[in-house]
Order: C-alpha cells, then structure tokens, then sequence
C-alpha cells in the first residue's frame, strides 16, 4: 500500500528547497505519493524578507545553507530578488497546477527558479512561463492568477497547516502518522517511510474473518 507524504514548505525557504533533493530521491525508489502543502512563512501584510540588507542572515547562509547545499550536492544560491517575494500568487499558481495534474512538476519548477535562477517568483509573467514550461496552458493559467480564482482554495490551504496540522516551521514532513521536522537526510526519511509501510502491511489483516455460513 502506498505511502502518503504531505510536504510543508514555502518557495522562499531554503531548507526547504534542500529538503526536496532528498524526498525526490526516496520517492523514485519506495512506493510513495508525495503531496506538497503550502505554508507562508512571510504572508502579506507582514514586511518581506531582505537578507542581502541583514548581516546576520546573511552571515547564516554562508555558514549554514550553503555548506548543507554542498554536503547534499545541490546547486544553490542566495537569490539576488531583493526584497524576497510574498509567495501567495505562486501558491495560486500551486493550486491551478496541481487541479490540472502537474502539481509537482510546477512546484518544483517555482522552487528552482528562485533558488538556482534568481527569478522573481511574485511576478505573473514569471509564473505563466513557469506553467508553460511544465505544459500548462500559458493562457489558462495567467487568467486564473490575474483573476485570483485560487485565492480561496490557497487559503483553505494555509489555514489548514496553520490551524489542524498545526505546522509553525518549515519544512515539516508528514509520513504516515510520523512527523518530521526540519530538513531530512534520506537514509532518515527511508526509515520513516519503511515503518509506515510495514504498518500498512499489518493493518491489511484487520478485520479478516469467517462467518457462520462458512464463508471467508
């Protein structure tokens, strides 16, 4: 039975972003379904990130990020969008993709963009090329982000992880019933994912019986 992984992140998170290349791998070898939720971690009206104006943030990505980015191989950079950008519209963008079957595919597109292209990732312009690259209809797409048509649907979506799962940070990782919070090496996720499926494997057994009739 397939495991389902909800995947709390934000597009503006860099430990986020490293936390993919480890999921993405595990989920071509274990037999998964990786669903990623959105969660805002600057949400409009709160003031935007600035990190090439904070020393102190600055001073975390060279002396966190980038060597847990080498450490794992992956390509990165500090985006040089300034200020970074509220993430809702692209969020929108989420739900309009994944409603026409390419949610994963245009999530990590969005995720890519920023982080190894310096894209500005809250411009519609931006988005629409993004949908098109992962074959989404470019028109269809750029009228349901100028519409807001899935402006309710995102929220339904934040108020989810804010209020019933209960997430504060990113990323968060659920699997099965196991929460994992913070980034997450594959050999820690491989674990998680093999308990969650030999439960499944148990739970396949409950409530077998035979009746009176002698049937089974």
């Amino acid at each position: 039975m397939t495991v389902k992984i909800k995947a709390y992140s934000d597009f503006i998170c860099p430990f986020c972003f490293l936390g993919k290349g480890p999921l993405d791998e595990i989920a071509k070898e274990k037999d998964v379904e990786v669903e990623w939720m959105p969660f805002e971690l600057r949400p409009n009206p709160y003031p935007k990130i600035d990190p090439w104006q904070d020393p102190a943030k600055l001073s975390s990505w060279d002396s966190f990020i980038l060597p847990a980015a080498k450490k794992l191989g992956v390509d990165m950079r500090l985006p040089r969008v300034s200020p970074h950008p509220y993430t809702h519209l692209a969020f929108e963008g989420y739900q309009f993709a994944k409603e026409h079957g390419k949610g994963n595919e245009y999530h990590h597109k969005v995720f890519t963009a920023f982080f190894q292209e310096e894209q500005n990732i809250e411009d519609i312009e931006v988005l629409t090329n993004i949908a098109g690259e992962v074959g989404l209809s470019k028109d269809a797409f750029k009228e349901a982000i100028v519409s807001r048509k899935y402006r309710e649907a995102h929220q339904e979506a934040l108020k989810h992880a804010y209020e019933e799962a209960k997430i504060s940070a990113v990323p968060t990782f659920v699997v099965g019933d196991e929460v994992i919070q913070g980034l997450a090496s594959k050999g820690k996720l491989a674990q998680v994912i093999d308990k969650a499926l030999e439960k499944n494997k148990a739970n396949d057994l409950d409530g077998m019986q035979c009746n009176m009739d002698g049937y089974c």
